[in-house]
């Protein structure tokens, strides 16, 4: 014989009871079933809202009776053929017209007790088990009803305790006397040693079922949900989770304990003597496996099983010199909340005995403070104890194995996986058979934590990058439009899935945690929100999301200031914005410093040279021990396409114009012109080498005519450069006089550094530089002589996207 159990999900209308029934009919083929059914979904919740209004002198309680009725109604309507309704309607006004009586006496004397709170909150399971019993009689099923009252029976006990041999023999009776394919019974309803109607706690359907299999000696219990199984985590909170095959006893009561809410944790107590399997199914996919659970641990080597957590939890802290090596002092607190009867979900005890956590249902969270406080009075007074500190907004998250205990580096892999996402565990427990690791941590961080945990432990060892990226320009919508080609790419062949969900440029911006659609990211970014940097940084907090990175794509010196707001939160920064590394040293270091304090990669490598990999080669030099003497460069791919087109016949006006449009300058060409970018650029690598300086330090020699830069917008300073050709032409005309080419170099050496125009001889390596390439020489003790040269495409829409996509690709695989 089996029992079957269907939850308030399984029967919470007409359609989901014709599959129940379908379900039953099956099982009852081959032998006898007990069934257990809920309340319809969501009718527990309504009794006892109506209980509490009534208590409260509130007349809604009518309007959700109305509700309550509704419910039952329509689902009758649909489940029952019109010539039978009325009898069944009958039976159903009868039993509504007792609850609103119920009600009405709950009004009138304004108390909702314990007794009669149990009353009212077994309705639920009592018109529901009437109503699927009539359907299955509609539909050719041999059911008999029952009512649990009459079977199930409760001693008196601080926690809700069975009368197993009463219920045995009340059971035995019941099947010897009748011959019924199935036996139909509501769940949660029960009835105490004195006659009295009770219930078995929330979940306690489950209960009642695993009840019913430990006295038939069922051959399995079916606990059927709305999901496959027991997940390997919350799969409304990792879309990654997936059904765990099979689980042994002790891990279904850690992972239920800690949150699971497929089944309920006393549900397993019963069946767990009698060797009972217990199967967890899915009423809208009955094809499915679902999950095993027996007494049999998995076979599977896997260290840990599924990842659980409980919300809505307090940490209580008691902490002070008056507990050293007292004998009896965790004795005090713990027979204190036990006589409230309050549960303690977690505990933890530094070795110095200097302090103790507990964790507790926040609802209980004052009441243990006030109790904790009142039993340590005289110590408190001593001031030898603190008063008990609560922290609230917090949560649990446990991992779950039968194998953790055969694997080293279980705990250390899952405290460093929270650190790195900026995860602060508060508390820490764990027992001696290694079969559960909990921590505490915020509760704002509860999605983050599941999600970085459940890659860590049970995804193919794929990391998904979040970014948030601000500036789509030409720059900036390259690089989405290179994320979407190599997307199947980089999870084949790296394991990284990269989502965009934050977008920004200089009106609007939009954010979708689910991942913004790229196919689409112009139509859906021009309805977005007002842009603002701080708000699209505390909207990025918000959101708390793992592995997230920070890009930024614009030349904008206020988003630059933000930098230190991402690497304080342990977001990754990955720019091409040189302002901030060029910005006052103290800036410069302070972002360097929150880098490393935090964990958070802070990757600028397109600040120079775009695409090339000229800061990763300095950086190289200096780890691995080399020092830097002197650096000469052509750093503007934008001056060096300028002077490489500047011609007899061509005009410099003209050549500005064409590297604006081609995207090689700047919107603002004077950023370019200016040789202020450049200064920038020889800075980073000074700065990158090991030296202390400011952008002040740096000799600007430039040649454009004096008060161009002054000009008031980028047309009045076009306009300038048209009308001082001929100071552009004399430039041109005295390097081909000499055989020479122009060239806008930058110098580092000896601690200085120096930028501007020269002109550059036929036997220098800067001479033959084309198009808008860059070139780096360093000199340095290896490479004293010959020096180490760096040389390629310096700008650019596309090489600098691709410099910052590597960057991207560097933080996931960091």
């Amino acid at each position: 014989m089996n029992v079957l159990k269907f939850g308030g999900s399984s029967v919470a209308n007409a359609t989901n009871i014709n599959k129940v029934i379908q379900i039953i009919k099956h099982a009852a083929q081959q032998e006898s079933v007990l069934v257990v059914v809920s309340a319809l979904g969501g009718i527990t919740d309504l009794l006892l809202t109506a209980g509490q209004q009534a208590s409260q002198n509130d007349e809604s309680y009518k309007k959700t009776l109305a509700t309550i009725e509704s419910k039952h109604m329509e689902t009758v309507k649909e489940l029952i053929p019109v010539a039978t309704q009325s009898r069944i309607i009958s039976k159903i006004k009868a039993d509504l017209n007792r609850l609103e009586s119920l009600c009405e006496g709950i009004f009138l004397l304004k108390e909702f007790s314990a007794k009669t709170e149990a009353v009212l909150s077994g309705y639920g399971e009592l018109l529901s088990s009437y109503i699927i019993a009539e359907a299955a009689v509609v539909q050719k099923t041999d059911v008999s009803l029952q009512d649990s009252r009459k079977h199930i029976f409760t001693v008196p006990s601080s926690k809700i305790s069975i009368d197993y041999p009463k219920v045995q023999e009340s059971i035995t009776t019941l099947l010897q006397e009748e011959k019924k394919e199935v036996f139909l019974f509501p769940g949660f309803v029960a009835t105490t040693q004195d006659g009295e109607p009770t219930t078995l706690g929330r979940g306690g359907s489950d209960f009642t079922a695993a009840i019913l299999a430990a006295v038939v000696n069922a051959k399995e219990l079916q606990i059927w949900t709305d999901v496959s199984g027991m997940y390997t985590a919350n799969p409304r909170l990792v879309k990654q989770a997936k059904p765990i095959p099979h689980l042994s006893y002790q891990e279904a009561m850690e992972l239920s304990h800690f949150g699971a809410k497929v089944i309920y944790p006393p549900t397993i107590h019963p069946v767990l003597e009698k060797n009972i399997p217990i199967y967890i199914k899915n009423t809208f996919q009955p094809d499915e496996k679902g999950t095993l659970i027996t007494k049999e641990k998995n076979t599977a080597s896997i260290p840990v099983t599924g990842i659980s957590h409980i919300e809505d939890v307090c940490l209580l802290s008691i902490e002070g010199s008056g507990m050293v090596g007292i004998p009896g002092f965790s004795k005090r607190i713990f027979e204190a909340l036990f006589l409230a009867d309050i549960n303690v979900i977690l505990i933890t005890q530094a070795s110095s005995e200097h302090s103790i956590c507990l964790a507790v249902a926040t609802m209980d969270c004052q009441k243990a403070k006030s109790i904790l406080d009142n039993v340590f009075e005289f110590e408190i007074n001593k001031s030898i104890l603190e008063p008990v500190i609560i922290e609230d907004d917090v949560a649990i998250v446990a991992l779950v194995g039968d194998h953790m205990y055969h694997h080293q580096g279980i705990s250390g892999k899952m405290f460093s996986t929270l650190g790195k996402n900026n995860v602060n565990i508060r508390a820490i427990a764990q027992g001696a058979s290694e079969r559960n690791i909990s921590v505490v941590i915020g509760k704002k961080d509860i999605k983050k934590a599941l999600n970085v945990l459940h890659e860590e432990f049970f995804e193919v060892k794929s990391k998904q990058l979040n970014l948030f990226i601000t500036g789509v320009g030409n720059v900036g919508s390259k690089l989405i439009e290179q994320i979407q080609q190599q997307k199947s790419y980089l999870k084949e062949k790296l394991r990284l899935k990269i989502r965009v969900v934050g977008m920004s440029n200089s009106r609007t911006m939009i954010f979708d945690d689910k991942g913004i659609a790229l196919d689409t990211w112009q139509k859906t970014l021009a309805t977005g929100e007002k842009a603002n940097a701080d708000l699209f940084f505390n909207r990025a907090k918000e959101m708390n999301i793992r592995n997230s990175i920070f890009v930024d794509n614009t030349a904008n010196p206020d988003i630059a200031m933000v930098y230190k707001n991402y690497l304080a939160e342990s977001m990754a920064v990955v720019t091409c914005n040189k302002i901030a590394c060029a910005d006052a040293y103290e800036n410069y270091e302070n972002l360097q410093n929150l880098s490393r304090k935090y964990n958070a990669s802070f990757l600028y490598e397109t600040n120079v040279g775009a695409g090339l990999p000229i800061i990763d080669t300095l950086n190289n030099l200096m780890v691995s021990g080399d020092n830097v003497h002197k650096i000469q460069a052509v750093l503007s791919g934008s001056l060096n396409f300028i002077f490489n087109n500047f011609k007899e016949g061509i005009s410099f006006y003209d050549i500005v114009k064409q590297a604006q449009e081609e995207g090689f300058t700047e919107p603002d060409p004077r950023i370019d012109l200016s040789g202020i970018d450049v200064a920038r650029k020889i800075l980073i690598l000074a700065r990158e080498s090991g030296y202390h300086m400011e952008l002040e330090d740096i000799s600007n020699d430039s040649f454009l005519p004096e008060g161009s830069l002054d000009t008031p917008d980028v047309a009045s300073f076009l306009e300038m450069v048209k009308e001082s050709e001929p100071h552009f032409k004399g430039l041109l005309d005295a390097a081909n006089k000499n055989n020479c080419r122009l060239k806008y170099v930058a110098q580092f050496e000896n601690g200085k550094a120096k930028v501007g125009i020269q002109q550059i001889p036929t036997d220098h390596p800067f001479y033959n530089l084309e198009g808008s390439d860059n070139i780096v020489l360093f000199f340095t003790d290896r490479y004293p002589k010959q020096p180490l040269l760096v040389k390629g495409a310096g700008a650019g829409a596309a090489v600098t996207a691709s410099g910052i996509f590597a960057d991207i690709i560097r933080v996931g695989k960091k």
